[in-house]
């Protein structure tokens, strides 16, 4: 499959008919804009909401802009519009930056072939990967996730905790264990009817690094997701992951930033 032929593809299935990232979360498509809402009761920063894809131009740009801005407003909550390379019009990141919009870090948009990944089973040693399956293990993973990155996780872990609770959770957390202390954390995105698995949230204790903690993480991933019939990986990656990305196989697809619009800000930018 060719890099165009596979964009599309990700665009149709993963932005277009984007699936909903857990119970009680919404997708909306109005006009030429796909939205995502976070499930009811969660908190600023706990589920995620914003705006997954946009079909626009010089003359409807501005517009759908405004109309997302008063829908969110209406919610009480902040948003976040991704904006890809590939996305029209060609000045869209300047358009939201004029509407009151923050850029975030450019990511690469990095996709690779599952079971090519999966084939690699290799670990470095003393280490233990495995899948988390109940509330413990969700503690350990949040634990990590909050030493490593510096903030509160008490959103992942309702979301972790409420997908333990479904029949087939479509997002997965593992664990890099120790010596019965776990020194890394990750997730894997796997939604229902889409070829593409999503790799999130990769976090190693200081001390582990520079381990291969990280490039095993990876691979048992890529097992969970070849299990689950999905034929890609993709990755959202910031320059400091993007080489390792590459050197296992992964390729460029597009860039992804993302422009946030903070709670309150419509009011500060219009004053």
């Amino acid at each position: 499959m060719d890099h165009d032929e596979l964009l599309a593809r990700y665009d149709r299935q993963m932005r277009r008919q984007a699936p909903a990232d857990g119970p009680g979360a919404r997708v909306e498509r109005v006009g030429d804009v796909v939205r995502h809402i976070a499930a009811p009761g969660d908190g600023e920063g706990d589920g995620w909401n914003g705006i997954i894809w946009s079909d626009l131009d010089d003359s409807t740009a501005d517009a759908a802009i405004a109309e997302q801005l008063r829908y969110f407003d209406s919610l009480e909550c902040g948003f976040e519009w991704k904006v890809y390379g590939h996305d029209r019009p060609g000045d869209l990141a300047n358009r939201l930056l004029a509407a009151g919009f923050e850029a975030d870090d450019e990511e690469t948009l990095l996709v690779a072939d599952t079971h090519a990944l999966a084939a690699d089973t290799g670990a470095p040693a003393g280490l233990v990967l495995r899948e988390v399956n109940d509330a413990a293990g969700v503690d350990l993973a949040v634990r990590v996730q909050e030493q490593v990155f510096g903030r509160d996780a008490s959103g992942l872990r309702g979301h972790l905790l409420a997908q333990l609770a479904t029949p087939r959770p479509t997002t997965v957390a593992v664990l890099a264990m120790a010596g019965g202390e776990p020194v890394a954390s990750s997730r894997v995105d796997l939604p229902v009817g889409r070829d593409f698995a999503g790799l999130y949230g990769g976090g190693t204790l200081a001390e582990w690094r520079g381990r291969g903690v990280y490039r095993a993480m990876v691979h048992f991933r890529a097992r969970i997701a070849a299990a689950r019939g999905h034929r890609f990986l993709q990755v959202d990656a910031l320059p400091t992951s993007r080489p390792t990305l590459q050197r296992l196989g992964f390729t460029a697809l597009s860039t992804t930033t993302p422009y946030v619009h903070r709670l309150g800000a419509s009011a500060q930018h219009s004053g």
